[in-house]
């Protein structure tokens, strides 16, 4: 029995059995139903958050209003997103936000500086520059940087990076780097992610065709010219990913930052001062002793999902730069 679907330039046709079409029909199911527990994953965790979260907002408020008294704190969001003190543990509590996600975006905006330039340049040698023979040996260390554990960098970070790198060049500058810095966490976290920046940049600039390359070649473009004016153009789009994912890993680390930065939420321009991420403050209220349905236990939830709706927001921001500048080549 001959099949087919629309038309057969190649001319090519094959029996397809029963047997095979019912084959086909089970993998494709097997296949759905993996594409649809990562979607019901994120729908669920979604989920948990908005529902914990929602609690911290609206059921002390009715707390207050049937009983007729402030049993519970009564949190507005003009206080959780405009207030400048974080402290819902504190004997006199407060819960204004800006001061983790400050500390969680001069993290993230610190390590892009770090990893961005580094990442790109690293992807530029790999691809354009490096022999095969060197390629062989820097392509796997780049991947053993990535597979590191957290927690590991974050030693590194008050072991090394601090003492080593940091009080130095303090003392040159007049500041004074204790143990715990906001220039370490952004330090750790950029070296953490330029394997990403580097590995997803150099896949993008090896897909542009060589056509291209031989043809600037021709009109006599030096290696140079190529690498910065055909190359890096031509594979824009998969350069952008590599920051856009590189900065939402940023937003999200934990462990490393928690050890390098500190566990002070306070707003800040001073590198040698320590800082509270959004996601330390996680780590630390989720190993402390809070009764569940407390605020400070809601509060934990109400952080979760306002991170989770800052990485989504990046992840959406990625797949329009995707698509706004990617190049399809024949």
């Amino acid at each position: 029995m001959s099949t087919g679907t629309g038309s057969d330039p190649a001319g090519i046709t094959r029996d397809v059995s029963k047997e095979d079409q019912k084959r086909d029909r089970q993998v494709k199911y097997v296949l759905l139903g993996c594409a649809g527990v990562t979607v019901a994953t994120t729908v669920a965790i979604f989920l948990v958050l908005f529902d914990n979260a929602s609690g911290y907002f609206f059921e002390n408020r009715l707390h207050e209003i049937v009983l007729g008294a402030s049993v519970e704190q009564v949190i507005t969001f003009t206080e959780f997103f405009t207030g400048t003190r974080w402290a819902p543990d504190h004997s006199t509590p407060a819960h204004g936000i800006l001061p983790i996600v400050w500390g969680t975006l001069t993290i993230t905006v610190g390590a892009a500086f770090i990893s961005i330039p580094i990442g790109t340049a690293t992807a530029l040698y790999v691809s354009e520059y490096s022999s095969g023979r060197v390629r062989a040996y820097l392509k796997p260390s780049l991947e053993v940087l990535a597979g590191i554990p957290t927690i590991v960098y974050g030693y590194f970070a008050i072991s090394v990076v601090t003492p080593f790198i940091l009080s130095p060049v303090g003392e040159v500058v007049g500041l004074s780097f204790g143990r715990r810095s906001m220039a370490a966490g952004a330090f750790v976290v950029g070296v953490m992610t330029i394997p990403m920046v580097a590995s997803i940049s150099e896949d993008a600039m090896n897909s542009v065709p060589y056509d291209l390359r031989n043809g600037a070649y021709a009109l006599g473009a030096t290696k140079f010219d190529v690498s910065t004016k055909v190359v890096l153009p031509a594979a824009v789009s998969g350069i952008f990913a590599s920051y856009i994912l590189a900065v939402s890993r940023a937003i999200g680390e934990t462990m490393a930052v928690a050890l390098a930065a500190g566990m002070t939420a306070r707003i800040t321009l001073n590198p040698s001062e320590q800082i509270m991420t959004m996601t330390t403050y996680m780590v630390n209220m989720a190993r402390g002793e809070s009764a569940v349905g407390t605020v400070e236990y809601q509060s934990l939830f109400a952080v979760g999902l306002v991170l989770f709706l800052m990485t989504l927001a990046m992840n959406l921001l990625n797949d329009r730069l995707k698509q706004r500048f990617r190049e399809e080549y024949q």
